[in-house]
């Protein structure tokens, strides 16, 4: 034993050790990216879009809010999903419950904390389109991130 690492199966353990360290840094960094391209996303889409376009008469009609507010928050959801996507590298990608998480926690995320703080103000058509912004936004960035990967 002496002037070897060890034990034969000493060094295996070390190496499936590391694996799963960096599995579970390459779900945070792919969170992380999510995140902050989600709430930079959001931030500009409150700015800039409802800044300029939304008004009281805009948004009483369901197609307003379905231009000003549902339709941008799919594409912003879509962006975030995409970015946590190309972050997350391989070979972690190749798990396909890995790479899932590593996409759809950060929207899911959103929707709760959402979710939680608007509940009393909630309506049922807010909730709904809410849960279906992030599906179908969800949905659309990993489409783009297959696409981009060649997986079809």
């Amino acid at each position: 034993m002496r002037g070897t690492d060890g034990p034969p199966w000493a060094g295996t353990a070390r190496r499936d050790t590391a694996r799963e360290g960096g599995g579970t840094a390459a779900l945070v960094r792919a969170w992380a990216a999510g995140l902050v391209v989600l709430l930079l996303a959001e931030y500009l889409q409150v700015t800039y879009l409802y800044g300029t376009f939304a008004d009281a008469g805009r948004l009483e009609g369901f197609g307003g809010r379905l231009l000003l507010v549902h339709l941008p928050n799919a594409l912003c959801v879509a962006l975030a999903v995409g970015v946590s996507g190309r972050v997350h590298r391989e070979p972690f990608r190749s798990s396909p419950a890995r790479h899932a998480a590593a996409l759809f926690a950060v929207p899911l995320f959103a929707q709760a904390v959402s979710l939680a703080l608007q509940w009393e103000r909630a309506s049922v058509e807010g909730l709904s389109m809410s849960c279906a912004v992030v599906v179908v936004g969800a949905f659309c960035g990993h489409a783009a991130d297959r696409l981009r990967e060649g997986d079809r």
